[in-house]
């Protein structure tokens, strides 16, 4: 239909409907264009973030991916938590028994492997976000 109109419409308003009709289709062309570039941006953003992910999983499994790297860190962590559920359920809830509280270096240590087993994915979330 357009094909039939456009030569009625150019006898009828001449230069200016045919230099109209390039405008809009020069138009269309760069709308076409910003959005495959847009789409390809956001193809390669993906890909990219696919490719960190990765990355990251390749590093955790470097450094935490044999028993004897991965070991320490989960006695550490096992071993304060039967201790926290010892105190808290067994001695404070139940009432079978008392332990005495943590003192001096062991007490910081403690509480520095609870901050750490929570509070550890937050601080890296926070670390990543002050870095961008």
């Amino acid at each position: 239909m357009w094909a039939l109109l456009t030569p009625i419409l150019n006898s009828v308003f001449g230069q200016a409907f045919s230099s109209f009709v390039e405008a809009y289709k020069a138009k269309l062309t760069s709308e076409n264009t910003a959005d495959q570039i847009a789409a390809t941006l956001a193809a390669k953003e993906l890909e990219l973030e696919q490719r960190q992910a990765e990355l990251n999983n390749q590093i955790i499994i470097s450094e935490e991916g044999r028993w004897w790297t991965a070991l320490p860190r989960a006695v550490v962590c096992y071993s304060f938590a039967i201790y926290v559920f010892y105190i808290v359920v067994i001695n404070k809830t139940l009432g079978w028994g008392s332990a005495p509280p943590l003192t001096g270096d062991v007490e910081i240590w403690g509480t520095w492997v609870m901050s750490m087993w929570f509070g550890g994915r937050t601080l890296e979330k926070v670390a990543r976000i002050i870095k961008r």
